[in-house]
């Protein structure tokens, strides 16, 4: 598993693609402002991952410490399915970003499998 430090300004996986525009009006504890600086004063100790401890873990603590929407129950599994619902994209370049390597990927491995499964037929 790859380790990466928290950094400021400069993200381990390319810029955001996509984004969810959160409404400071659903804000019900800290300030807004305060719960990002304590959030960030937290995670920029903390080496970052790709399945456990991500930049998603990051904006889920802020949300917690902001009671937003009145949850304290922000993970990155709840975030990820808020972006899903609710996020849009940066611009169509983010999309591409985003969907283009998954779409290769998935095309690559359904042509090995169907060759693989199209071979003993093609022998008989």
């Amino acid at each position: 598993m790859r380790f990466i430090p928290s950094q400021e300004d400069n993200m381990a996986f390319g810029n955001p693609t996509k984004y969810w525009q959160l409404t400071p009006g659903k804000v019900r504890s800290t300030e807004w402002d305060d719960a990002v600086r304590q959030a960030s004063e937290e995670y920029c100790h903390r080496m970052h991952n790709l399945f456990c401890d991500n930049c998603h873990s990051h904006v889920a603590r802020a949300m917690n410490l902001m009671n937003y929407n009145g949850s304290t129950s922000w993970n990155m599994f709840k975030l990820w399915f808020y972006m899903l619902i609710y996020g849009k994209y940066v611009s169509f370049g983010g999309v591409l970003k985003t969907w283009l390597p998954f779409t290769i990927l998935t095309l690559i491995v359904l042509v090995i499998v169907g060759l693989s499964v199209g071979i003993p037929h093609a022998v008989r």
